[in-house]
Parts: structure tokens; C-alpha cells; sequence
């Protein structure tokens, strides 16, 4: 049933970004931006982990989880080292994770 719920609300969110780009007429970007944005806001309220309790890796692949995991590790560095912490916390944390992107999708690019 994990499955059902995952495709579900990856779905759902998917849909909803097109939804957007096709009646307001904006450019991928700007949904790009106001995903990472809103996953950022749902995650100081904790609704974005209840989201991927309830759906695994549903919530976990969209753009929205980038601004979850952003906003995560700026408040767990900033819980540990003080103020400082919300501007380092995100780049320490999820530096990793981009570089990992960023050397995978070169490598495809290579090949293909």
C-alpha cells in the first residue's frame, strides 16, 4: 500500500506543478522556485515529514523535498552552532547530495 500511496502523491504534486505552469502560463522555473519555496514553508511546520511518512519516496523526489532538506539542515546547524548556522547548515548539509547530481549528470551527459 506503500506503493499506491507513493505513486499517489508524487502524482499528485506533478500534476499540480503542471497545473499551474499550463493556467497561469509560467515558465518551469518559477514552479521550480515556488516548490522549493513551499517545501521550505511545509517543513517549518513539520506537515512536509508527516507527507513523507505517509508516502516514502513520493514526496521525497519531487523539487519540493530540496527546500525541505534545505530548510532541515539550516535548523539542525543552527540548533548546534548558533545563528551562524542557518547560513552554513544548508551548504554542510546538503552540499554532498548537489555535488553528487551535478558529477552523475555529467557523466550521462558523456555517454549519451
Amino acid at each position: 500500500i506503500l506503493y499506491l500511496f507513493s505513486f499517489f502523491i508524487g502524482g499528485l504534486i506533478c500534476a499540480v506543478a503542471q497545473l499551474i505552469m499550463d493556467k497561469f502560463k509560467l515558465m518551469p522555473i518559477y514552479v521550480t522556485c515556488l516548490f522549493v519555496t513551499l517545501g521550505s514553508i511545509f517543513t517549518t511546520g513539520r506537515l512536509y515529514q508527516k507527507l513523507v511518512e505517509i508516502s516514502g519516496f513520493g514526496a521525497s523526489l519531487p523539487i519540493s523535498s530540496f527546500g525541505a532538506s534545505l530548510t532541515l539542515a539550516a535548523v539542525e546547524e543552527a540548533n548546534e552552532v548558533g545563528y551562524i548556522g542557518i547560513l552554513t547548515g544548508m551548504f554542510n548539509k546538503t552540499s554532498p547530495g548537489i555535488i553528487v547530481v551535478i558529477v552523475l549528470s555529467f557523466i550521462v551527459s558523456l555517454i549519451f
